[in-house]
Parts: structure tokens; C-alpha cells; sequence
């Protein structure tokens, strides 16, 4: 670039001449100093006299001449726009030295001049200012051969006044017009900056004995740049000038601008490229050219790279210059090592000077190691070669020729990605929109990318409103993940499950709304192939082998009338072929079934009425995929991520890859991921590896651990809580809803003691990986020292089971839902008995009836038949009646053991039974007024009275769940003998004699 912008030091300067003003007239007050202003403004005012004449007269016989003269039409848009340029220039110069001269001049006939008044020095950075964009109007005009184009248009006129233009230059008479021209308005310009410099120094050197002259000296410097400036400036324009005249017109009209200035030429500075057959290269203030006869490849210096580190084998002898661009590398190979540090110093000055987007000022004169320019740069640069680039427009982070942070792709067929690149790829989270033409619409892609591809987590909101959270691999979806589209008016449908190769494949839960089914089991290649099971939303559900999407062989059907149909089916799942269809009432039907036309289904087999299957029924309970999908097969993507996530040293970076973005990434990409965070408050723990394991090795006791890992699964952006949510929603998919049946119970309750032991064995493996990577010195808790009583029972089951929970034992409900219906019963009508008739009905001794504990009111005293209330004698104190008494015995048992509901962990449900066997025989020992064991004939009349007091709801639900997920070491033992008690308890108050009981 050959423009100067002045404004950065104009306005520095202009800060640093205010101050100065102020100082110089504090400090400076004497008859040395008022003599030597008066004389240096003396000799400015005669200076300025005659530079104004000379301006008067150069616009009057040229400017206006050239601008009444000259046809713009045939000059040219460019010349005629750089011609007015050129005379506003001129123009504006005119009128700053005008109105300066105007108040030195009064200042000066009042003999009141100071040095503040001198206005080189108060207005140095307008005159600096004003001959740098004259110049640059100048010397544009002057590369664009503007001065022999207007020669041209006017010569006629110039024919007759051409010794007014000598006169203006003193030159003799066959100096061509153009040259005259030029002369005229670029010389008197140049000799008045150099008057300006000399007055500065004469003043400056009578004064340098004088107390704060500084900013004159720094004044002096800035008028002498400027010199050296227009020099260079004149050199560059006329040195550009005649290399536009040497080249070819179609070269020319390719790259000539007429701001672009010549800097070198192999030419004059000999090197060649040892890379592609180049005849010349040209260094320009903005560009770099490599010419190949009539072609030429340019370079934009902002997206250039110069190396001279760098050796090739076949030049040994020659000094090697790397260049290097976002599609190419070039070598530049010379034999003198001279010629290589000065193209590599002017490429590193011009590469520097076009970021900054202004020449230095001198053009030439700064260097030093702050000089060079930064390797990491912004930078934009648009595509050509072929590629998955092509076309593209890249603006962003860019080092050497390659996307190296954070940046933006623009294709023009409306394709962007915005995000993170890593030497010339993809790589970290971004956002790419592929727009879809077919719909008007785009796919929105909210991904990690690694080495240019999608790898890793995943959101991606496609053009027919779908919307996929999972895992991709090489731009595929792979892996865990989501796909759904509930917006959909014709096939709305949601998946979870397993990708492989962007098909489903493995295992998965497709639930469609619209059908009113949900699929569970194995697929491939988008297509139901393998066991499976399927759920109506009528209740109906059954289990068989799927091929292409179609059932095959034998398969179970169970309706919501609780019929159970074992055998064959048709393709749509219709009875159909050989099988046994077993009814609720115990009847069985066994042949052959099949489904013809409008009449419906026909049969014919043999039909048995035994009634034995209806008991077998209740107990057995048909289970759906046990044993039929492997546990350890059914979410592998997701444990598999966190597998990487721990292997990788629990890198940030992996982190962010397996589940969710960085909560340091920029904020419009937070804001799009904003579902994946919630807002952290100062109890959680911290979500930087460094923190996690520092924690984890300080944590020793039981309680101190479960305390962090119930804080972890809380914390939005701990692994943990992360890995824990997706399980959470891979499991609700699967059994809330429709799939809340109870023919899934096996299956959901073996999940959650799988992802209880998986999740034991990351925390584990993350144990092990603190005592590695923390100084075992400082750390309290080593992976082999952990306490036997920590287990996933123990230890995860209590900090996972409230997110599961209310699905979970909805299943529970459902499968106890017979049995608690005849529980319920029995507690009604024990409910209407009163305590002493419960406890007679029960067989419990009386010796062991705490009836001495109740208290009765006025309102519990019998009344007599045909007494009114109000005329009952008041009760004597000592008197007491425990007929209609109810609810009042074993009061503190019964209130313990209403609070088995209010916890979801089974170890502390077990806690609160053994809690309630402890207050029953407390009770009891005061009773009989000593330490009192409870043999089983004791404990069980006292502990159904206990049952039927305190009217828990599912406490078969109940029972089964703590049966199911308490702690293995536990059997056997007391909290194993009391649970079973209380089943007992369960099961007789279900008998008929208690449900029947009047």
C-alpha cells in the first residue's frame, strides 16, 4: 500500500503540542528566547509570503486550467477522480498555511510572539498531516501517468502559455509540459518542507541551551521524517512508473492500482523460485507477484509468510526463502546472502505494514525484532484451488497460510462454519449451516469436529425440522444418540439408541407418537432386525425376532386383558400358525390360529380348563428381554465415551467431545448450547480435572465420599453429572410412557444396577488416576486402600437412584399392583378395628399391650344407650375404657415406619425397618419393665399391627424394591431377617380371613 494514514501521530502529537504550550510558556520567559521567536517568526512570515504567492499563482495558471481544460470524459474516470483529489488536496494545504500566517502575523506586529506561537509546533500534526495526503494525491497521479494524460488533453493551451509555466519552475523552454506540470506541483511543495526543516533547526540550535525546548527537537524530528518521506515516497512513485511502462498492457490492467508501489524487482535484486517455472519476481507495497510470461500469480501480502530457516537438499550452495500462502509454498532461492536478508527484511516490513493497514512513516527506517510481523494473524483469504475449500472465503485466525483458531467459512452457495480450526482443519466445537435447497431451509450442525470431520458430541437441527443430540465419527452419526422430530405432523418419532456409519444400528428405542408404539431392541441398517419388543398404547405388548423390519418365527403377545399368546405370527405381527393362548381365568387354547378376510380370528386346537394357570400367572408375570438383550450390550456408546474420557487422562478436551461444550467458549456459542447448562451456585464442585482429583484425594470416609459424589451428580458441568444425565434420558425413553409396563420390570431394574457397577468402575479408575497424577505425600485415599463396605450398593446406587426413581418404581407398581390391591383391603378392614380388638385379633399376649401408655379424653368414654352426650358423669381420673381406642398403640413404630417412603435408597429403608423392630421392642420392655428380645412368635402379631397402623401405600412395591436393589452383603443378616418378616406381614394381611374379616 502506498497511502499514508498520519492520523495516529497526528493526534498524538497534537496531545503532546498542548502540554507543551503550557510548559514552554511557564518555563521559557526571558529576552533570549522573545528575540529568537521574533526572529524565527520573522523569517516563517517571509517564508510563507512566498509560498502562498506561489500557490496563488500555481492554482490559478494549472489547477483551474486543468480542471476548465481537460475533458473528463476522455481523461478517464480514475485520472479525472485522482485530478480532483489532487486539487482538494491542494486546496485544503492552501487554506491551513493561510489561516496560520493570518494569526502569526498579528501576533508578530504586536511583538508579543512566543515560542508556543511558532504553529509548526502547535499545529505540527495538521501540517504533517496535510503534505503526507498531498504527496499521496500526487504521487498517485503521477504513477497513473495522470501528468502526461492532462499534458495531452491541454496541450493546445499550453502551446501559448507555456512560458508561464517556466516562469512558475525556471525551466527552459524544451522541458516537455508534462515534466513542467509535474514540477510545478510537486517541487515548490517539497523545497517548502525542506525551508520549514531549516528554520526549525536554526531556531532549535539558538534555543538548546534554553530549559524545555524538547518539543521543538521533537518537532524539528518530525518535519525532518517528512522530507525523508516525500523523498521516498517521490522514488517509490517514479520507480512504479516506469515498471508499469515496461510490462504488458494486460499485465498492467491485472494489478496496477494507483495506490501500489514497486518495493523490488528480481531484476535489480537477483532471485529465483525454485518452485514452477516464474520468470520474475516483483515485490509491491501490498502484494507479491510471481510472473510466468503474460500470466501473473499475486499474492495479497496479509495472507504471506517468509521463512529463511528453511534448506532443500538440491540448493546447497544457494540461500533459500520460504513463502509460503494458504494454498501454495514457494522457494525462493539466491546466491548471495545479502539478497536473501534484504527480500526477506522488505517482505517482513511490507507483510507487517499491510496488517496494520498504513506505511510506516519515513516508509523506510524502522526495524528491529518488534518490526516483523506476528506469524498468528487475522487474515482473509478466498479459495481457488480445488478442494473441499473451494470458493470459500476464510476470515479469522490464520498462521502460517493455514485456519489456526478461531475463524469463519463462507461458501457461495450460502454454506458457512463458524468455529475452531487447528493447521488448516476443523478442529474443536463449531457451527456449520449447510443450507437444504429442497426445502428452503438449512441444516444447523452444532458439533466437535477433529481433522476436518465431525467427531465426537453433537447437535444437529436439520432442514425438515428433526433434530439429532448424539455422537458423530468421520461426519457420520456414530455412536450413542437421539434423533427426533416431535413437530411433525405426519411421522412424528423419536430415537435413542445406537448409530453406526449415520444408520441405526445395535440397539435402540423408537417410540412413534403417531402409531401409538415404541420399539425396543436391535436394529440395522435403519431397519428392526433381531429381538425386539413392542408396546401399543392400548396396553398390548410382545416380544419376538424381527428381520428387514418384519417379525418372523415365534414370538409372546400379551394383551391388556392379560391374555398371554405364545407362537407364531404374520409379518405385521398378527396371530397366525401354530401357538398356545393362555387367559386370565386359567384357561388355556392350544392349536392352530389364523386370520382370514372380515371373519375375524379362527382357531382350532384344544381348549383346557384347568384353572391352575391363573395362580401361576400372578406369580409369574411374564418378563420381556431378560436374557434377550445383554445388559452389557445395550448402552455401549455411552459408556464407551466415558471409557475415552478417562483413557485420554481426562483431558478438557475429550471432556467436551463425549458429553457438551466448553463453558469457556465464546458467548453466541454458549447461548446456542444453553439446554446443556445451568447457572452454578458456590456448593458445587468444581468442573476442572485438576479440582476433581485434587478432591477426590481428600476424601477418606464413606461419608465424606458419598457426600462428593451427591454433589458431583448435582454439579451441571462435572463428568459425572454429564454421563449420568444421558443415562438418565436413555432410560426414561425407554420406560416412561408406554414403556411403563410391567412386563419391562426385570429389564429396567437390571439397568440400574448395571449403571450402578459401571459407574463404580469409572470412579474407581478415576481414583487410580489421582494416585498417579496427585503426590501420593498429599493424597488420603488410594485406589486399593478403599473401604469393603464401599460397593455401587453402597456408594452410587444412593447418589443415582433419585433420578431414576419415579420410573423405576412406577414399574414396581404396576407389577405389585394385584397384590397391593388385596394389601389394601386387608388394611381396611383392620383399620376399623379398635387397638385392643386388633391386638386381641392378633394373638398378641396381653402382657405385651401397652395400654397403660394411652390417655383418654371425653370424647373417648363409651357413652351409655340412652344417655345424651351432655349428661354423661365426668370420668373419674383413674378410670380408664380402651373399647373405641384406636391408633394409639405403638405410636412411635408406626410413625417410623410411615417414613419408609420418604427415601429412595434401600439402605436407608432398611435402616428405618430395623429402626421400627427397635421401637417395637422398646415398647415392649417398658410394657413388661425390663430388657425384653423378641422371639419371631412375638415379633410377627406385633409387627402386622404395626403394618396395618401405619397404612403404607405399595408396600409390595416396596418390599421388591428393596429386595431387589439392597446391598448383596445384607442377605442373610438382620436387615435380611426383618425384611423378610415384613413380607410376611405383607402376605397375611392379604388373606382372604383378614380382606373378609366383619
Amino acid at each position: 500500500m502506498s497511502t499514508v494514514s498520519a492520523t495516529s501521530f497526528s493526534r498524538r502529537l497534537a496531545r503532546r503540542n498542548v502540554s507543551a504550550s503550557r510548559e514552554l510558556r511557564r518555563t521559557m520567559d526571558g529576552s533570549v528566547v522573545k528575540n529568537a521567536c521574533l526572529t524565527g517568526a520573522e523569517s516563517l512570515l517571509k517564508t510563507e509570503e512566498d509560498f502562498l504567492s506561489s500557490l496563488s499563482q500555481i492554482n490559478t495558471a494549472v489547477l483551474n486550467t486543468l480542471l476548465q481544460v481537460t475533458d473528463a470524459h476522455d481523461l478517464g474516470g480514475d485520472h479525472w477522480q485522482a485530478l480532483k483529489l489532487l486539487n482538494d488536496r491542494f486546496h485544503s494545504l492552501w487554506e491551513l498555511t493561510a489561516s496560520c500566517f493570518q494569526a502569526l502575523k498579528q501576533k508578530y506586529e504586536l511583538l508579543a510572539v512566543d515560542l508556543p506561537d511558532i504553529y509548526l509546533m502547535t499545529k505540527e500534526s495538521h501540517f504533517l498531516q496535510g503534505y503526507t495526503e498531498y504527496f499521496v494525491s500526487a504521487t498517485n497521479y503521477l504513477v497513473m501517468k495522470g501528468f502526461e494524460k492532462s499534458a495531452k488533453q491541454t496541450s493546445s493551451y499550453w502551446k501559448a502559455n507555456k512560458k508561464l509555466l517556466m516562469q512558475l519552475v525556471g525551466e527552459p523552454m524544451e522541458t516537455p509540459i508534462n515534466v513542467l506540470l509535474q514540477r510545478v506541483l510537486i517541487e515548490p511543495f517539497r523545497d517548502h518542507v525542506q525551508q520549514y526543516s531549516l528554520l526549525l533547526s536554526k531556531l532549535n540550535g539558538t534555543l538548546s541551551k534554553e530549559a524545555g525546548i524538547a518539543p521543538l527537537t521533537d518537532c524539528l524530528t518530525g518535519f525532518v521524517n517528512l522530507q525523508s518521506y516525500i523523498s521516498q515516497s517521490l522514488d517509490e512513485a517514479f520507480q512504479t512508473k516506469i515498471l508499469w511502462g515496461s510490462l504488458s498492457h494486460k499485465l498492467t490492467a491485472a494489478f496496477c492500482t494507483p495506490e501500489r508501489r514497486i518495493q523490488e524487482d528480481s531484476k535489480s535484486v537477483p532471485v529465483t523460485v525454485t518452485t514452477g517455472r516464474f520468470d520474475r519476481v516483483l515485490l509491491f507495497s501490498d502484494v507479491l507477484v510471481f510472473l510466468q510470461g503474460s500470466e501473473a500469480h499475486i499474492f495479497n501480502l496479509t495472507t504471506v509468510w517468509a521463512d529463511s530457516t528453511v534448506k532443500q537438499k538440491s540448493e546447497q550452495n544457494n540461500h533459500i526463502l520460504r513463502i509460503v500462502t494458504p494454498e501454495e509454498e514457494y522457494f525462493l532461492s539466491t546466491k548471495d546472502p545479502q539478497n536473501q536478508a534484504l527480500w526477506l527484511w522488505k517482505l517482513n516490513q511490507l507483510i507487517r505494514q499491510s496488517l496494520e493497514g498504513k506505511r510506516d512513516f519515513p516508509l523506510w527506517g524502522r526495524t528491529g525484532e518488534a518490526a516483523n510481523p506476528p506469524t498468528s494473524r487475522l487474515s482473509k483469504y478466498t479459495y481457488k484451488n480445488e478442494g473441499r475449500f473451494k470458493s470459500a472465503v476464510y476470515e479469522g485466525d490464520m498462521s502460517w497460510g493455514k485456519p489456526h483458531g478461531k475463524g469463519t467459512l463462507k461458501w457461495p452457495n450460502g454454506r458457512n462454519h463458524v468455529g475452531e480450526f487447528k493447521f488448516g482443519q476443523e478442529n474443536g466445537f463449531g457451527i456449520c449451516i449447510i443450507p437444504d435447497l429442497s426445502r428452503d431451509s438449512y441444516d444447523c450442525y452444532k458439533c466437535h469436529w477433529r481433522n476436518g470431520a465431525m467427531q465426537g458430541y453433537g447437535i444437529c437441527e436439520y432442514a425438515d425440522e428433526s433434530v439429532y443430540k448424539g455422537y458423530f465419527k468421520d461426519n457420520m452419526r456414530h455412536g450413542f444418540g437421539i434423533l427426533e422430530n416431535v413437530v411433525s405432523t405426519t411421522n412424528p418419532f423419536t430415537y435413542t439408541g445406537n448409530w453406526d456409519k449415520d444408520k441405526r444400528t445395535g440397539y435402540g428405542v423408537l417410540d412413534n407418537s403417531h402409531k401409538g408404539e415404541r420399539y425396543i431392541g436391535m436394529w440395522l441398517d435403519n431397519q428392526r432386525h433381531g429381538p425386539g419388543i413392542v408396546l401399543l398404547h392400548t396396553g398390548s405388548c410382545y416380544q419376538g425376532i424381527f428381520n428387514a423390519n418384519k417379525l418372523v418365527g415365534n414370538g409372546v403377545l400379551i394383551t391388556e386383558e392379560n391374555l398371554v399368546y405364545e407362537g407364531e405370527f404374520t409379518e405385521e405381527c398378527l396371530l397366525s400358525g401354530k401357538g398356545k393362548l393362555m387367559f386370565a381365568n386359567g384357561f388355556t387354547l392350544e392349536g392352530s390360529f389364523n386370520r382370514s378376510g372380515d371373519s375375524g380370528l379362527q382357531t382350532q386346537g384344544v381348549l383346557s380348563t384347568a384353572c391352575g394357570y391363573q395362580d401361576q400367572f400372578l406369580k409369574r408375570k411374564h418378563q420381556f428381554g431378560v436374557g434377550t438383550f445383554p445388559v452389557e450390550e445395550r448402552w455401549q456408546g455411552m459408556f464407551q465415551q466415558f471409557q475415552k474420557y478417562l483413557q485420554s487422562g481426562c483431558k478438557t478436551e475429550v471432556e467436551e467431545m463425549f458429553l457438551g461444550f466448553n463453558v469457556k467458549s465464546s458467548k453466541k456459542v454458549r447461548k446456542s448450547q444453553e439446554y446443556l447448562y445451568c447457572q452454578r451456585d458456590s456448593e458445587e464442585v468444581s468442573c476442572k480435572i485438576e479440582d476433581i482429583m485434587k478432591e477426590v484425594s481428600l476424601q477418606q470416609a464413606p461419608e465424606a465420599l458419598k457426600s462428593y459424589l451427591e454433589k458431583a451428580f448435582n454439579s451441571s458441568h462435572h463428568p459425572l453429572k454429564k454421563h449420568i444425565k444421558m443415562l438418565s434420558v436413555a432410560f426414561q425413553a425407554t420406560y416412561s410412557g408406554l414403556g411403563a409396563n410391567l412386563h419391562l420390570l426385570s429389564m429396567a431394574q437390571e439397568e440400574i444396577k448395571y449403571y450402578a457397577k459401571k459407574l463404580w468402575e469409572f470412579f474407581r479408575a478415576l481414583i487410580a488416576m489421582t494416585a498417579d497424577k496427585v503426590d501420593r505425600s498429599h493424597s488420603r485415599l488410594q485406589s486399593e486402600e478403599i473401604s469393603e463396605d464401599l460397593n455401587p450398593y453402597t456408594l452410587i446406587l444412593p447418589a443415582i437412584l433419585p433420578r431414576f426413581h419415579p420410573d423405576l418404581f412406577m414399574l414396581y407398581m404396576l407389577y405389585h399392583q394385584q397384590e397391593d390391591a388385596l394389601y389394601w383391603q386387608g388394611i381396611v378392614r383392620l383399620g376399623v378395628l379398635t387397638d385392643t380388638k386388633l391386638l386381641e385379633f392378633l394373638d398378641v399376649q396381653r402382657q405385651l399391650w401397652p395400654l397403660k401408655d394411652v390417655k383418654l379424653t371425653t370424647n373417648q368414654v363409651t357413652r351409655r344407650p340412652g344417655i345424651p352426650h351432655k349428661t354423661l358423669p365426668t370420668p373419674r381420673p383413674r378410670r380408664k375404657r380402651y373399647s373405641i381406642v384406636k391408633h394409639k398403640c405403638f405410636n412411635s413404630a408406626t410413625e417410623c415406619l410411615q417414613k419408609i417412603i420418604s427415601t429412595v435408597d434401600p439402605e436407608e429403608k432398611l435402616e428405618i425397618i430395623l429402626k421400627t423392630y427397635k421401637e417395637i421392642e422398646t415398647t415392649v420392655s417398658r410394657v413388661v419393665n425390663k430388657d425384653y428380645k423378641l422371639p419371631m412368635d412375638d415379633l410377627l402379631p406385633l409387627l402386622i399391627y404395626v403394618v396395618s397402623r401405619a397404612g403404607v401405600q405399595h408396600l409390595g412395591a416396596e418390599i421388591h424394591f428393596i429386595q431387589d436393589l439392597m446391598d448383596p452383603s445384607n442377605r442373610g443378616g438382620i436387615y435380611d431377617f426383618l425384611l423378610t418378616a415384613l413380607e410376611s406381614c405383607y402376605e397375611h394381611i392379604q388373606k382372604d380371613e383378614i380382606r373378609l374379616f366383619k
